[in-house]
């Protein structure tokens, strides 16, 4: 199985694992890419997701092989591709987690090469840590391609203008270093450290009650995307109402007069 999943407590690991390709996606990888964040969002008892990949490549994106075959395609049926269709869910969920509604917190634990759907998928994570070896690059227009994963519509969200368009326009390899200095990741360190500083940043997330945190990410996300302030406390308001009704929000305080830690139940 190449796509990886596995679980330990509240915490599972996605690991890419076809390192004969970069951890690039075909179809098939694509599939199992795709159900692996479904399984994720349906878990109730699955809180915080780290994807990343073996040895020193993160994701390369998208198979050469299949991208071309998407472009040949696309040429000889007016813009349709049945590869495409193939590689998304219902034609709206790409492996890329763009036209995912998942709330609850990714990591991404970023080991080595991070290029065009790698980028993608990036863009879909919350926090990202990257050894110091990791390279990131939005590849796509050097080999006259587009990044139609997520990346021109997130990076500008994420990052300030000249640092979205630096990565964007110029297409060029950027160091873990030059990363953090751009806002697009928020840490750096050792390959041999990677994972536990992945899980000591999932564990830390878990000590939060998880519908309190998966309302906070879905106001943010909705919030970004709406044209006024006045929409998004409305948004805000709304998720507030929710979580002051759940069972959690009854435990923190009480295990805060009673000096303990809280017990979440998620509920």
């Amino acid at each position: 199985m190449p796509i990886h999943y596995d679980k330990q407590g509240h915490i599972v690991t996605i690991t890419i694992d076809r390192y004969e390709r970069r951890n690039a996606f075909d179809v098939e990888h694509s599939v199992q890419m795709i159900d692996a964040w479904e399984r994720f969002n349906d878990d109730p008892d699955a809180w915080v997701a780290i994807v990343t990949g073996v040895k020193d490549a993160f994701c390369a994106g998208g198979d050469l092989h299949t991208m071309s075959q998407i472009a040949k395609e696309r040429i000889e049926n007016d813009g349709l591709s049945p590869t495409l269709d193939l590689i998304t869910r219902n034609g709206t969920r790409y492996f890329t987690l763009k036209g995912f509604e998942i709330y609850k917190p990714i990591i991404a634990a970023v080991n080595g090469q991070c290029w065009a759907g790698g980028m993608e998928m990036l863009g879909g994570t919350d926090i990202r840590i990257a050894s110091r070896d990791a390279v990131f690059n939005v590849s796509e227009p050097k080999r006259g391609l587009f990044a139609g994963g997520g990346t021109t519509a997130r990076l500008p969200r994420q990052l300030a203008w000249p640092a979205a368009m630096e990565m964007l326009l110029v297409a060029r390899p950027t160091s873990a270093e030059r990363a953090l200095q751009l806002g697009l990741i928020n840490e750096v360190c050792e390959r041999e450290e990677l994972m536990d500083v992945a899980m000591s940043w999932a564990e830390e997330i878990c000590k939060n009650a998880p519908l309190s945190v998966q309302a906070t990410k879905k106001s943010a996300l909705r919030s970004i995307a709406v044209a006024t302030l006045e929409e998004a406390y409305a948004i805000e308001d709304a998720l507030s109402n929710e979580v002051f009704q759940t069972e959690d929000a009854k435990e923190g305080p009480r295990a805060f007069f009673e000096k303990r830690d809280p017990v979440w139940q998620g509920r």
